[in-house]
């Protein structure tokens, strides 16, 4: 009998999740209504911070952020080459410039030292990736930030429910933002949070997110009467629907069953691969507890020269790998902005030898096992 398609990630909707959709469906609200404060709250809460703004997509929670930080064009922000495009090209909407900072080899985040080479008298903020769900070391990225007046935004989109020194990914930045996309630890089909402690803050991601308007009689420049709204800066239409939030509520009630699962299958992987000399498994810093958004494997020795065909090998095999990630300025469009090879050379090395494993919540052992069999015959 074939074997079933094994894809790298999959979103768990269940009976409860399609009930939740339906009853907002049912509602008077389709788009911003009371599942949206709902949600905005309740992730507030999950991570342990005062205000969560609810958007459209992780990539217009980065853009609002860095709106609301106040970067614009003349500033610098560092942030990591191993990340999805988006935590750069944020830095590029508002006209501002990403500085990429290279990693730490061992756990492949951003490292502190390297930050510190980059920043420079223009530089404004920092955006940590919290790669593949492990916190960054944020004891030093925050001090970082003390000593040169610095914006943390954390960049959570792998880490919801990740832990650092027993502190919620997303509450230890000035704004920290998570992504709701199929593939991560819980979905509302598309969708983003930006989370901080401040009000101000707070305040304009509320009006950025809705064309920069507001309503709200304490701020109006002027006042005509009680139909009055003014646009007072240039905004986005950035916002989540209440479907969307409805289901978002739904599942980030089974957030830690699913970041549990998470957790065991990772276990397994790395015992079945613990005496394997093929491969390197991903370094875990003691003072972290991951979200494992992502399982990367790196090849060791000379497989990394045989990465595309151990990579097609397992896509016939039917299992959904990828690799995670391409460096920011590898793309096209980066070197069209004048970024060079060679400018991360951790980044650049690690990705010429990794492979991105599936895991989900509803994969089960035996999928694991099938997949690290296929790797050791392969590999």
């Amino acid at each position: 009998m074939d074997r079933e398609w094994i894809p790298y990630a999959k979103q768990w909707i269940d009976e409860d999740d399609i009930d939740a959709v339906v009853e907002a469906l049912k509602s008077d609200y389709l788009t911003t209504g009371p599942k949206i404060k709902e949600f905005e709250k309740k992730l507030a809460d999950y991570v342990g911070v005062k205000y969560a703004v609810a958007l459209s997509n992780g990539t217009a929670a980065l853009h609002a952020a860095c709106l609301a930080a106040g970067i614009g064009p003349g500033d610098e922000v560092v942030t990591s080459p191993m990340t999805f495009a988006a935590s750069g090209n944020c830095v590029l909407y508002v006209g501002a410039k990403p500085v990429f900072a290279d990693i730490n080899p061992l756990t492949y985040n951003v490292d502190p030292e390297d930050i510190k080479r980059r920043i420079t008298g223009t530089t404004k903020a920092l955006i940590p990736v919290h790669y593949t769900g492990q916190p960054c070391n944020m004891d030093e990225v925050m001090k970082i930030a003390r000593e040169n007046n610095l914006v943390v935004i954390e960049d959570a989109a792998h880490a919801l429910g990740a832990e650092y020194k027993g502190k919620k990914a997303g509450s230890m930045g000035h704004m920290a933002i998570f992504s709701f996309h199929p593939v991560k630890h819980i979905t509302t089909g598309e969708g983003g949070m930006v989370v901080t402690n401040d009000r101000d803050i707070y305040e304009k991601l509320i009006m950025f997110k809705s064309h920069g308007i507001t309503r709200d009689k304490s701020k109006l420049l002027t006042e005509e009467g009680p139909w009055y709204y003014e646009q007072q800066f240039l905004g986005y239409n950035y916002r989540m629907t209440d479907i969307q939030a409805a289901l978002g509520v739904s599942q980030l009630g089974k957030l830690d069953d699913f970041i549990q699962k998470r957790r065991k299958l990772v276990e397994l992987y790395n015992k079945e691969f613990e005496n394997f000399e093929g491969i390197k498994t991903h370094h875990q810093m003691k003072e972290g507890k991951s979200a494992w958004h992502l399982y990367v494997i790196q090849l060791k020795g000379n497989l990394w020269l045989r990465r595309r065909e151990i990579f097609e090998e397992l896509l016939k095999r039917k299992i959904g790998v990828n690799v995670h990630y391409i460096p920011v300025y590898y793309h096209p469009f980066y070197q069209e902005l004048g970024y060079k090879k060679g400018l991360c050379p951790n980044a650049e090395k690690l990705y010429e030898g990794i492979i991105t494993l599936p895991l989900y919540p509803r994969m089960t052992e035996e999928d694991v096992l099938y997949v690290v069999k296929c790797v050791k015959e392969i590999c």
